[in-house]
């Protein structure tokens, strides 16, 4: 359960960028990029925050500002009342982080020799090394993985292996940067499970940002989008569905039957697609699948079915849609 105290604190926060770009043979022009424009918010203790908008949005520069790698071009940014660009040292003892595209890990170290490292890296104490290292490896079950060298794990192993070594030192902020990109069903469900026990159990904050829409919705109860470097939305994620009124997102939901038939009909959805005996339904976002499911199951000769979630770019396009 989140706290009252503000853990992260953004007010106005920019980060201009020079950029020179040829214009001619002889000369060069420099442009100003404003990558994040005047953005302000807090994330109080324990909560678990999606960050999310287009590629180039503004997102992996905010986070690299929050860990302390960029220094901001104004406003006021603390981590756990730690300015980042002047105490970066001592805010690495506070935060993990995880990039989805890079490793923290030894390429050619067995893991848990990178493990190992990273206990003497952040001094962290025999006993608290072993509780911590034991909690991850059987919750990501990484046992079989420890002898591996780093470079022979596959995406989804390597994944575990970074949550793993980004939580050895307790950390109370964890920065996940797509931290599933890539990662088949069964190693997403086990990256998800582990942090919601992660926040439930130890209170760590998070703040993720991804571009696939279940993670968000298994994991935050709070998402705040951002584009062209300011923040366009920060509340609940049925708000952001329903950001256009009459234009709400949709979801799908996929029937596979015995055999082909004309299109469903019920109540609340409509078909938008029918190959052979596979016909999509789409229906609104905020609404439970489960009486949809009902009914279909009631009428129809059923084999499966899944449900698809709208993806991020189209809840975001349909919200500045509500804005025009």
């Amino acid at each position: 359960m989140a706290g009252t105290e503000a853990l992260i604190s953004l007010d106005g926060v920019e980060k201009v960028f020079d950029v020179r770009r040829r214009v001619s043979l002889m000369r060069r022009e420099k442009r100003q990029v404003r990558a994040v424009d005047g953005i302000s918010f807090e994330v109080a203790r324990g909560e678990v925050v999606g960050y999310i908008g287009p590629n180039g949005a503004g997102k992996s520069t905010t986070i690299k500002m929050l860990t302390g790698i960029l220094t901001p071009s104004g406003g006021r940014l603390r981590v756990a009342g730690i300015d980042p660009a002047r105490e970066r040292m001592r805010l690495a003892h506070r935060i993990g982080v995880v990039f989805g595209q890079r490793t923290t890990l030894w390429w050619d170290l067995p893991l848990k020799d990178s493990y190992g490292l990273m206990r003497r890296m952040y001094r962290i104490p025999a006993a608290r090394y072993r509780e911590n290292l034991e909690r991850c490896v059987d919750r990501l079950d990484l046992a079989e993985l420890l002898d591996v060298p780093v470079r022979q794990l596959s995406l989804g192993q390597r994944m575990r292996g970074d949550i793993a070594a980004a939580l050895l030192h307790d950390p109370d902020v964890l920065y996940l940067d797509e931290p599933t990109i890539g990662l088949d069903v069964v190693s997403k469900a086990k990256v998800r499970g582990f942090l919601r026990q992660l926040n439930a159990e130890l209170g760590t904050t998070v703040l993720l940002t991804t571009h696939d829409l279940q993670d968000i919705e298994q994991l935050c109860e709070r998402v705040m989008v951002i584009d062209h470097g300011r923040l366009m939305y920060d509340g609940p994620l049925g708000g952001l569905h329903a950001a256009r009124p009459g234009a709400e997102s949709e979801r799908t939901l996929v029937v596979d039957l015995e055999r082909e038939v004309g299109p469903i009909r019920v109540e609340g959805a409509r078909v938008v697609r029918v190959e052979g005996p596979r016909q999509w339904l789409a229906f609104p976002a905020g609404a439970s699948a489960a009486p949809l499911v009902a009914a279909v199951a009631a009428r129809y000769p059923l084999v499966d079915l899944s449900v698809r979630e709208p993806d991020i770019e189209d809840v975001i396009a349909r919200m500045y849609a509500g804005r025009g």
